[in-house]
């Protein structure tokens, strides 16, 4: 049995709670969408209400997010979008730093090599930040999404807290993208500061 069939019948009550066979239309680029547009798409993607449940059993998922964002199952990678984006939408962070796929009736642990997801896009609409991920979620950098910096001056990593204390890295391009927007601000004379929607974030750790 491949890992593919291996992992539809592992994980069965994920299934069960996420249809992975639905019609999905990426949202538009996301530069040509006004704040509005974006904060509409934003409250139109329909996330399970994971808050809400307290599964009593739990397990190992045999599932890894490596590092550039690839899901893999089983050492093999999981190369159906509707399935990433749909397990994507189950995904938690606690505390001590695990990340859980959750279900009402069990959680599987699933090992992230880095950040669970990357940021691919970025741009500046109106006085926020927005971002798309690798799932095509969009999120908007403030005060409930916020973008840290890491690693070094010489070698900064900046991260956006997606949801459920999940993080997106901002891959190369997107990076730069920002850091072009910062420019255009005046950033180099403010400390390397940027704000979106209020809050204000450092672009060097």
């Amino acid at each position: 049995m491949g890992g593919i069939a291996r992992l539809a019948l592992f994980t069965s009550p994920l299934a069960s709670a996420i249809p992975t066979d639905m019609p999905y239309e990426p949202p538009p680029y996301l530069a040509e969408l006004t704040l509005a547009e974006i904060a509409e798409l934003v409250a139109a993607r329909k996330l399970p209400p994971v808050e809400g449940w307290a599964p009593q059993k739990s397990g190992d998922s045999q599932m890894r997010i490596a590092a550039d964002g690839t899901w893999y199952h089983e050492g093999e990678p999981i190369r159906r979008e509707a399935m990433v984006r749909a397990f994507a939408g189950l995904l938690k962070r606690e505390a001590d730093g695990q990340h859980w796929l959750v279900t009402p009736f069990e959680k599987l642990s699933i090992a992230v090599e880095d950040a669970a997801f990357i940021a691919v896009d970025c741009t500046r609409a109106e006085d926020a930040l927005a971002f798309r991920l690798n799932t095509d979620d969009l999120v908007i950098a403030g005060p409930d999404h916020l973008l840290r910096a890491a690693g070094d001056p010489e070698a900064p990593a900046l991260y956006l807290h997606a949801r459920r204390g999940c993080e997106a890295r901002l891959n190369r391009s997107t990076w730069a993208q920002l850091v072009e927007i910062a420019l255009a601000e005046g950033a180099e004379h403010r400390g390397w500061q940027i704000a979106s929607r209020g809050a204000i974030f450092s672009l060097l750790p």
